[in-house]
């Protein structure tokens, strides 16, 4: 996050992400790592691979916010760049 807003982004950490069921909500019902300039979010792991899991958390954080670009990010690599997976969700017009 530090690096990120160095470099001149707006960044937001652990923002809350309700779910709206009906007439049910529940307000802090996820918690997204990061969101960047409101249209990336980010999901920081440290483990030893990502699994699908990791990925459905993402994509249902992309679905539930409207978002359209998410990043997985895992420290836990020796190369950096081996850690970081993109993700696209397109929404039907």
């Amino acid at each position: 996050m530090h690096e990120l807003e160095l470099q001149g982004f707006e960044v937001k950490r652990q923002l809350s992400l309700p779910i709206r069921y009906k007439d049910l909500e529940i307000e802090d019902a996820y918690r997204i790592d990061l969101l960047v300039e409101n249209s990336l979010i980010i999901e920081v792991k440290t483990v030893e691979s990502l699994l699908p899991i990791h990925s459905a958390q993402l994509l249902t954080y992309l679905r539930m916010s409207k978002k359209h670009l998410g990043l997985l990010i895992n420290f836990h690599t020796v190369r950096l760049i081996d850690g970081i997976k993109r993700q696209v969700h397109n929404f039907p017009e």
